[in-house]
């Protein structure tokens, strides 16, 4: 008797409970984006679409199609109309699987049996971002990265491409310790046009320096989504009696405290953290979407994606 059909190990990243919820979401650019093909996007481009740019003097070689007769007659202008071409999203998920991400707490949540870490929700959201791009016709990409770029894989809107984003994100393992704003600054100039970059991290770095490569992206005319990623017990602090902290970037030794004598202290450094990244991405007009992981990622997706199209909609 045949054994049933064994899909990859990869695919475990798009669950049923996932998938049910991208088919009926779907994500709309804020800014022009610049691609290469029609889609729902407005591009910065100048081409022929319904949504009229600006007039322009008439060129020899110009179509006479695009002659605007009314203004001509009006003005004795030879003028020619140019129309916004509308494209397709270009999006670039940025991963962080330093050691950091590999915490999973006492309270996260599940997903199709597994309790997740910061790293492992990291590569679920991905996951389920990317199908959703490509399947609403648009291009994903997909850098992992730690104290430098591990994969990068260039966007591209071909079927194909979904599995091959989700190959990278199932082999990426906790890596070293994090030098988060070297490596944005990087793949912001990797990144060839205007498009948007989802960054999935606990941004667990100098926070001013954060700060300075997410305007980076700004210059860079990119629109930015931040999910900042983090556990319960990192939020919290719920930790009680003498506790063994273990650094997971081995970059400090490890140490037994009293988590009652440092907890104040604790809360004022993270709330001070979040609130600076959170102010950022205000001023930059970028997306801040705080992630607790022992919230479901169903939930997480619904909440973002779902709040992001009724605003958009209601314009």
């Amino acid at each position: 008797m045949s054994s049933p059909l064994q899909l990859p190990a990869c695919l475990r990243l798009l669950p049923e409970e996932t998938m049910g919820v991208m088919r009926r979401l779907e994500w709309l650019a804020r800014r022009r984006m610049q691609g290469t093909l029609t889609g729902k996007h407005t591009s910065p481009d100048k081409g022929v679409s319904v949504e009229f740019a600006e007039h322009r003097p008439y060129a020899p070689g110009d179509d006479p199609r695009t002659l605007d007769w009314r203004v001509i007659a009006r003005s004795d202008r030879n003028v020619v109309r140019q129309y916004i071409e509308e494209t397709n999203l270009r999006t670039t998920l940025a991963v962080d699987v330093s050691g950091s991400m590999a915490y999973t707490g006492q309270s996260a949540a599940t997903l199709d049996g597994q309790v997740l870490s910061k790293l492992a929700y990291a590569k679920y959201l991905a996951a389920a971002l990317a199908y959703l791009f490509i399947k609403q016709g648009d291009a994903a990409g997909l850098v992992t990265f730690d104290r430098q770029p591990l994969d990068f894989v260039r966007a591209a809107s071909r079927p194909s491409q979904v599995r091959r984003i989700l190959e990278v994100l199932d082999r990426a393992k906790p890596g070293a310790d994090t030098d988060a704003a070297a490596v944005l600054h990087d793949v912001a100039e990797r990144i060839p046009k205007r498009g948007v970059v989802m960054l999935i991290s606990d941004l667990f770095d100098d926070p001013t320096r954060i700060v300075a490569a997410l305007h980076h992206f700004d210059f860079r005319q990119h629109e930015l989504v931040i999910f900042h990623l983090m556990a319960e017990e990192e939020l919290s602090f719920p930790f009680t009696g003498y506790q063994q902290f273990r650094d997971l970037e081995h970059t400090v030794p490890t140490l037994r405290i009293d988590p009652q004598a440092v907890r104040a202290s604790y809360l004022e450094r993270v709330g001070k953290f979040v609130r600076m990244i959170e102010a950022a991405c205000g001023n930059l007009r970028a997306d801040y979407v705080p992630v607790n992981t022992r919230h479901p990622l169903r939930q997480t997706l619904l909440r973002y994606l779902g709040h992001r199209m009724h605003a958009k909609r209601g314009r």
